[in-house]
């Protein structure tokens, strides 16, 4: 039997809003893919892991076509976690805060021209096929959101309109619970 692992407040505020935004509002029962998008939020709360990919001189890199370029750069596991990055990075942006897509893709940026959507797809799609010494469950599920991006937006957006919905102060709280 698998120990279940100890939750802490703000991973169980976005694992709720999770499930209730993919399986009651969107009918999408996947409990893996539902576990990736509460865990996806967790990390981000970081600016730190939203901007987590660095260069070979150190340098923080903040733009998919960057990223991308980054990747090409890198073999096995590092270049897997740069694509999952681009998908998580891509995926959050869209989904959670689409009105930031202006400045993201700006007219002064490398990513004027960078279609989030397709991108993210393309880096699940290929983070999934790249071989970790873990087990397939993982790249199991990054397959899945190579497929189901456009569903992951929605319920991403989902889940922000029921967090804003419900006490503002409940999602500041927990993170200083965290």
């Amino acid at each position: 039997m698998m120990a279940e692992r100890q939750l802490t407040p703000i991973q169980r505020f976005f694992g709720g809003l999770a499930e209730y935004a993919f399986e009651s509002r969107l009918g999408v029962a996947d409990p893996p893919l539902v576990e990736y998008m509460a865990d996806l939020l967790t990390r981000f709360i970081q600016s730190d892991a939203i901007f987590a990919i660095r260069n070979l001189t150190g340098r923080r890199v903040d733009e998919v076509v960057d990223m991308l370029a980054e990747a090409q750069c890198r073999v096995g596991t590092a270049r897997r976690d740069i694509h999952r990055h681009i998908g998580d990075f891509t995926l959050f942006w869209t989904g959670v805060y689409p009105e930031a897509l202006l400045r993201l893709r700006g007219t002064d940026r490398k990513d004027y021209l960078v279609d989030y959507c397709v991108q993210g797809k393309r880096a699940y799609r290929i983070a999934s096929t790249i071989p970790t010494s873990d087990d397939d469950a993982e790249n199991e599920v990054l397959e899945r959101l190579s497929h189901e991006f456009d569903v992951c937006v929605r319920g991403l957006g989902e889940m922000r309109r029921e967090w804003e919905r419900r006490d503002p102060g409940e999602a500041a709280r927990l993170l200083w619970l965290n």
